[in-house]
């Protein structure tokens, strides 16, 4: 038995009159609300009832008691000391706090019920009496059905309260408040969408590791158990459960230090790796044998005697095992020669990883084991070709690094997602003419058949060809919604993961996909719009809110266009070569830039001082960032087309501008490492980051650039961009708008996102289209000279998993033309695709046309928009 004075709950709320019975007040000037947990119930309990506690503190300037009470602890009038108000706090089955009122009849079986049974679900309510004769008048009860659907409840109510997820991780800072009333009544939360919702820490060699083993963990050399528990705190907030840690060799792998483990299991984290390293190892600092070693063909017995050791380690832990094996790092394979010995080899390794798993976890049949196999890169052409994942493994499909999706779960029948064949006239895309290859359906396992299930691996982030993008987070939240969306609705639920790079300075959007992950139904086409406005009044308060919502919808269109690290429009190893920007389009984007610079300087002053931190790094610096770049880009595109024809006053004013611009940039990133919350984030935050192709891929040096010869002029503006004038439904689908993706800012998607593919030969009758209306004085526009229809569509790849992009065209209502554009999967025109976030497929259009009408062929296809151009 506790001693009673321990239990002693000081500066206790006054039991609640009548008129305020409706709700429960946490926190008032009288005091606040104690907090009640069993010392029975799971570890990370007791770390959510201490963060709630410290988050009150925050909230009202005083931190509640709270205590860990025995089981045999008996709730007595005679118990001096407990306030008339409290929080208790506990698991279904595992807290005999919440078992007693349960079984008092205090907790309604109705309530009750939607917890049984279910995966990570919690319950919120209010409780009259619940320990009749004791000091205890109303409870806030928050129940879970397992360990970390409590921690999910507890942190819950922190943001109920005003606490941000990212309060520690961008310093938002609450508002205070003198009293917080939660409404009475049954909350139910859950179960998640997605079963493992989680992310990958990446390419953390510029930011979070120096950070770390310079700034806030120097005692364990960089990333280590004091990073990974504030990682573990941040995944709770947001509802994550699911971590793949830094991976990289400047940092410490995450089994080097054994405490590690034990705290993401004291935090109820599943721990897995990457699609590079099965087994939970890390290769890069863990396989110490020659890197020729690494080869299950000829060292079957050392490969496996370096999986057994991690196995032996950490099977006591919640894991997600990766099976199969790539190379060392992010690499091939080595051993097998071609794909059909590589097939035959991931087979047996798969059988083999499966009976290391079943000899150190004797007590859990293997089916039920946590396992994933990733198709990430080449993996996923061995895959396409007839690949035996065992069934009850969770396939991952990959995006293609740059936010669209490379491949979805086939339909539930055998068979199904095959496209039907078409013979009517194929007209030439951007790249090579289509071949008539057989769909990977064709090849793929359909979702009845695979009970394991399927999951996305997805990047916003990312160190890699053509060109890496790891400086600002410039994904739009509606290209996630957009793909993520279709890939729940093809079945794609039991494992998310996304890769956040150094989780800095990626925070909104991670939040956003964490947030899809456990409620798909949150976030929908007609709510998107919502998503900034109601982000922006959490983090800096109502009055900002919506002038800071349109910066950052401002800032993710502008950065759609052309990331801020890919400001060059030719390849690497390519010429140089002018930018894609006509010139409206360049004024077009210099009004933007100025817009954005205009509304920063407004709002900067309306920021609350507590909140000035938070704004610099969530707001300020991303934006104002983007800009210098882009002012910097044009300022030395400007110089190059006017090559030998410029004057030389000119050439210098352009070389001294990109100076001027790089020095600022500097400056801003200085005070985000050194001024912002103390210096807190210190060496997190670089310019341009990444290792020697970075600086082969980047602007050259700020000077006026010598050339024999002037480049090639800038692109004309279109002669026309056709107005849309409406939408005709299909069949069994329709066109509709998503808004914050493409260049207007609106693109068009076929719904549902699980349409099947329409013979072209029906698409007149079946397939949804979208109309158009073409200028009066298109003939007069022309001036005699040749027009085409440039039809701009996002870089997506075909949920078959084919090769294919497919839509049909109909000009001045004559019978619709198959158009077909080839992915290109990791080719040229695929890498000028990602970079510029379009495609275009080209047709000769006639000055005569007046109407034109684009049938939606293929749910892949999201159209960005149409011009008239000579």
């Amino acid at each position: 038995m506790i001693a009673l004075a321990a239990l002693c709950l000081a500066a206790c709320v006054s039991r609640a009159d009548d008129s305020a019975r409706a709700g429960f007040t946490l926190f008032s000037p009288e005091g606040a609300a104690g907090i009640l947990f069993s010392d029975t119930d799971h570890k990370v309990v007791a770390i959510a009832a201490r963060d709630l506690a410290a988050d009150i503190g925050r909230i009202s300037g005083r931190e509640p008691a709270f205590a860990a009470l025995p089981p045999s602890f008996d709730f007595q009038p005679s118990a001096p000391g407990f306030s008339p108000a409290a929080v208790l706090i506990g698991t279904l089955g595992r807290s005999p706090l919440i078992d007693a009122l349960v079984s008092s009849g205090k907790l309604a079986a109705a309530d009750i019920a939607p917890l049984r049974g279910q995966w990570e679900t919690f319950l919120i309510t209010v409780v009259d009496d619940p320990f009749p004769g004791s000091s205890i008048a109303r409870a806030l009860v928050i129940a879970g059905s397992d360990r970390r659907g409590t921690a999910f409840g507890v942190y819950e109510l922190s943001q109920m309260i005003g606490v941000s997820p990212w309060h520690w991780w961008a310093d938002v800072a609450p508002s205070p408040k003198t009293e917080y009333t939660l409404p009475a009544g049954a909350r139910v939360f859950g179960p998640p969408s997605v079963k493992y919702r989680g992310i990958f820490i990446n390419d953390e060699d510029w930011g979070l590791q120096p950070w770390a083993a310079n700034t806030f963990e120097p005692e364990h050399g960089g990333i280590g158990p004091k990073t990974y528990a504030r990682v573990f705190e941040l995944l709770l907030r947001l509802k994550a459960n699911t971590l793949w840690p830094a991976m990289h060799k400047c940092s410490p792998a995450f089994n080097s230090n054994p405490a590690s483990a034990a705290l993401a299991d004291d935090y109820a984290i599943v721990m897995g790796t990457s699609h590079a390293e099965p087994m939970l190892r890390n290769n890069v600092t863990e396989w110490t044998a020659p890197a020729a070693d690494y080869n299950y063909t000829a060292n079957r017995d050392g490969v496996l005697r370096y999986w057994d050791e991690r196995v032996a380690t950490n099977a006591r832990y919640e894991n997600i095992y990766t099976l199969g094996m790539r190379g060392i790092h992010d690499s091939g394979m080595v051993g097998p020669k071609t794909d059909a010995e590589r097939i035959a080899a991931l087979e047996q390794i798969f059988a083999d990883q499966r009976a290391l798993l079943a000899r150190h976890i004797p007590d859990t049949a293997v089916e039920r084991i946590p396992q994933m196999f990733c198709a990430y890169k080449e993996v996923l052409g061995l895959y396409r070709q007839g690949l035996r994942v065992p069934d009850d493994v969770t396939i991952l499909f990959p995006d293609d690094n740059f936010g669209y999706i490379r491949n979805l779960p086939p339909p539930a029948a055998a068979g199904g997602g095959q496209v039907a064949s078409d013979k009517l006239q194929v007209t030439r895309a951007d790249s090579a003419a289509p071949s008539a290859e057989t769909p990977h359906s064709a090849f793929r396992t359909p979702r009845s058949s695979h009970p394991g299930g399927f999951g996305i691996y997805y990047h916003i982030s990312y160190l890699g060809r053509p060109l890496a993008y790891l400086w600002l987070c410039t994904t739009p939240p509606a290209l996630i919604w957009e793909e993520m969306n279709k890939a729940h609705a093809h079945g794609a639920d039991r494992i998310w993961i996304v890769n956040v790079g150094d989780i800095k300075p990626a925070e909104a959007c991670t939040e956003f996909f964490l947030q899809m992950a456990w409620d798909i139904r949150r976030w929908r086409r007609e709510n998107l719009d919502r998503f900034w406005p109601e982000w922006a009044a959490r983090e800096f308060g109502a009055e900002a809110a919506p002038d800071i919502a349109r910066v950052m919808e401002m800032y993710y269109q502008f950065n759609y266009e052309r990331k801020p690290e890919h400001l060059q429009w030719w390849l690497p190893r390519e010429k140089p070569r002018p930018s894609d920007l006509a010139p409206t389009g360049l004024e077009r984007r210099r009004a933007a830039a100025l817009t954005m610079q205009e509304l920063l300087a407004g709002l900067r002053h309306r920021i609350p001082a507590h909140k000035q931190d938070a704004f610099y790094q969530l707001v300020d610096y991303p934006v104002q960032g983007s800009i210098l770049a882009n002012n910097r880009y044009l300022a030395g595109e400007e110089a190059a087309l006017k090559g030998l024809g410029g004057d030389d006053a000119t050439l210098q004013k352009l070389g001294y501008l990109g100076d001027v611009l790089n020095v600022q940039l500097a400056r801003l990133t200085r005070r985000y490492n050194t001024q912002i919350a103390g210096g807190k984030w210190n060496r997190l935050m670089q310019l341009e980051p990444a290792d020697g192709d970075w600086k082969s891929m980047r602007i050259a040096p700020w000077r006026v650039p010598a050339f024999q010869t002037p480049l090639p002029p800038r692109p004309a503006d279109p002669v026309a961009v056709p107005r849309l004038s409406g939408a005709a439904p299909g069949a069994a689908s329709r066109w509709v708008p998503v808004n914050g993706l493409g260049r207007a800012g609106t693109v068009h998607v076929i719904e549902p996102v699980t349409a099947a593919a329409i013979p072209s030969d029906r698409a007149a009758t079946d397939a949804p289209a979208l109309l158009y209306e073409l200028p009066a004085d298109l003939e007069t526009r022309a001036a005699g000279k040749p027009l085409f229809l440039r039809i701009h569509i996002l870089p997506t790849h075909a949920i078959d998993g084919g090769g294919q992009l497919r839509l049909a065209l109909s000009i001045d209502g004559a019978p619709p033309q198959l158009l077909t554009l080839d992915i290109d999967d990791g080719g040229p025109a695929w890498a000028q695709g990602v970079l510029a976030n379009r495609r275009t497929i080209s047709v000769p259009l006639p000055a005569t046309a007046r109407t034109v009408r684009l049938h939606g062929i293929d749910a892949s296809v999201v159209v960005d928009q149409i011009t008239i151009e000579h």
